[in-house]
């Protein structure tokens, strides 16, 4: 791990809590690849050769959702869920995470949580995943909490709509305020990481941001503040 200076502090801090974005920040992977796992896994052949050429040409419109609005892609992206039964989805995201996310896991991503867990803050994985794919991440990382996305289901079956609050962009800011008013948090004593620009304002809602494998934009924020900038890879 690399880094311009230590994230963590050697003393133990009291009521304090660290915020990890997940994708890009502690794994390589991203929600696109989790579906495109689920996609490939059909109960026919046919069903999954047909769905995974069909998340392949989606992929374009995916990344200019993206750019465009992150709520404008959640729901455009998982809407792609609808019809899906919550079982499949909860026994293939066990799956998922052996055969693709922990895979991923950045190696120095252990660490930094191990930094934290010294420090006495409170773990918690933020992310606009679903939660059903997050929680076998959050169990082997040995993490207090985590929050994702939720689907919501009707008849054991998803309705393609997530359930509020959204986790993405701007609105993280306002879940980790949440999470910190219930806990009893000091924000000002607590550390955000992050791997892109889009989560500025979770990294700013922390009284110790730091930039993860950052993306250009948010680099060059980080340099401009003089937060620390590190290196998972």
């Amino acid at each position: 791990m690399v880094s311009r200076r230590t994230p963590m502090p050697p003393r133990k801090l009291q009521n304090s809590a660290a915020f990890y974005d997940v994708d890009g920040t502690l794994i390589r992977t991203n929600i696109v690849h989790s579906f495109a796992y689920y996609a490939a896994r059909q109960p026919s052949l046919y069903r999954s050769v047909k769905e995974t050429v069909r998340t392949a040409f989606s992929v374009p419109m995916f990344l200019a959702a993206d750019k465009i609005s992150r709520k404008w892609f959640n729901e455009l992206f998982y809407k792609r869920y609808e019809g899906v039964s919550e079982d499949r989805l909860v026994v293939l995201a066990e799956e998922l995470f052996e055969d693709v996310i922990k895979p991923a896991i950045y190696p120095g991503a252990r660490d930094l949580i191990e930094e934290s867990r010294r420090a006495g803050c409170r773990q918690v994985l933020l992310s606009g995943a679903l939660d059903f794919t997050l929680e076998p991440l959050a169990r082997y990382l040995r993490v207090d909490d985590y929050i994702a996305n939720r689907l919501e289901f009707s008849d054991g079956y998803a309705t393609g709509k997530l359930g509020k609050p959204f986790i993405a962009g701007a609105t993280k800011a306002q879940v980790i305020r949440d999470y910190a008013s219930k806990h009893g948090i000091d924000l000002a004593q607590s550390y955000a990481y992050s791997d892109s620009y889009s989560d500025y304002p979770m990294l700013a809602v922390c009284g110790r941001p730091t930039a993860v494998n950052a993306d250009y934009r948010l680099r060059s924020v980080a340099r401009s503040y003089d937060w620390p900038v590190i290196d998972l890879s």
